[in-house]
């Protein structure tokens, strides 16, 4: 059984009687929600090493006393096999892992912003992928006043126009950097070659993603993700590019997989013929300018069409895991550039 397999059937038959039990009918979200590899679906017999098992959420009420006390007394000391009690990475404690909460403190901890509050610009530009994962991938076990359901529609995309912002930055970001393939191994650096390719993928990747509505995980699963997404069509390019010996071949995995990124965007959002042209009358290829100035025209909002040119996500320009896991750290830095 998966995890949250696991976590289903522990709530079903353990946790949800005992509150019931003792809190008669408090209105209920329950779920496997937060962080894990089993929230997104991929645990695996590797994932069981750590931080798995019987973990699951359940948020009640603001004012609604007792609940993890409850728990901690009546909970059994196994269940299907499992330790109903366990230390984790973050806690050393042995103790239950239903992590008691309210739907706002436990939203406000992964986004920085509560529910029911209007998230402006900069708060969407703040959240990553993984926070908004860990609100609405995990299966739902209860929602008795359907404010999860709510929240998760909510959180089904970005606004159309803020998605058409991070769509041109991440063009803007290949714009930049795709000469560089090319330039840096005539040279004979070929360790710089092979960087800029690598970065350029990763920046490919997120653009896929984006363009089919993904949300994105952290690092350790973005590929997994990719390759099961429509874009994931060019996942052979990317690797042909970040395989390839010499400078010719990783652009032209890079330029090929990024035609077809072009592709996947004429039939989401429209865009030109080509992602490439030649850069200058060098032996080397640029992206083409109006790939993202296509994306642009749509746009309507003006705190959108106020923001600079190339921005985006903080996610797509910061890469510090101590960053992008505090919500509060990311608003501050979202709001800051977008001044």
């Amino acid at each position: 059984m998966n995890g949250a397999g696991l976590a289903r059937a522990f709530h079903v038959e353990v946790v949800a009687p005992l509150v019931r039990e003792r809190f008669g009918d408090v209105p209920l979200v329950a779920g496997r929600f937060g962080g894990g590899s089993d929230v997104l679906g991929l645990d695996d017999d590797v994932s069981t090493d750590h931080d798995w098992g019987l973990r699951t959420t359940l948020l009640v009420p603001a004012g609604t006393a007792g609940v993890d006390e409850h728990l901690e007394r009546a909970l059994p000391r196994e269940f299907a096999g499992h330790p109903v009690r366990f230390a984790t990475t973050w806690d050393p404690a042995v103790r239950h892992r239903v992590e008691v909460g309210t739907v706002e403190g436990f939203v406000r901890s992964r986004l920085g912003v509560g529910p029911r509050e209007r998230w402006s610009v900069p708060d969407w530009l703040s959240f990553t992928g993984q926070a908004v994962l860990e609100l609405v991938a995990g299966p739902v076990f209860a929602d008795d006043e359907g404010r999860w359901a709510a929240l998760r529609d909510r959180l089904a995309w970005y606004p159309d126009d803020v998605w058409r912002h991070l769509v041109a930055s991440a063009w803007r970001q290949l714009e930049q950097e795709l000469p560089f393939v090319g330039r840096t191994g005539s040279r004979g650096d070929d360790l710089g070659s092979r960087l800029v390719t690598a970065r350029l993928a990763g920046v490919a990747v997120q653009l896929g993603l984006l363009l089919d509505r993904r949300w994105a995980p952290y690092a350790k699963w973005a590929g997994t993700v990719f390759a099961a997404s429509p874009s994931g069509r060019v996942l052979p390019d990317l690797a042909r590019a970040l395989g390839a010996q010499d400078w010719p071949a990783r652009e032209a995995g890079l330029c090929a997989a990024l035609e077809g990124l072009l592709a996947r965007q004429r039939e989401v959002l429209g865009g030109p013929a080509a992602a490439t042209r030649p850069f200058h009358d060098r032996p080397s290829r640029g992206v083409a300018q109006d790939v993202a100035e296509a994306v642009l025209v749509g746009v309507g909002d003006p705190a959108v069409r106020a923001l600079p040119r190339g921005v985006g996500a903080l996610e797509q320009w910061s890469g510090a895991v101590d960053v992008l896991v505090r919500p509060d750290l990311r608003r501050v830095l979202a709001a800051g550039v977008c001044r």
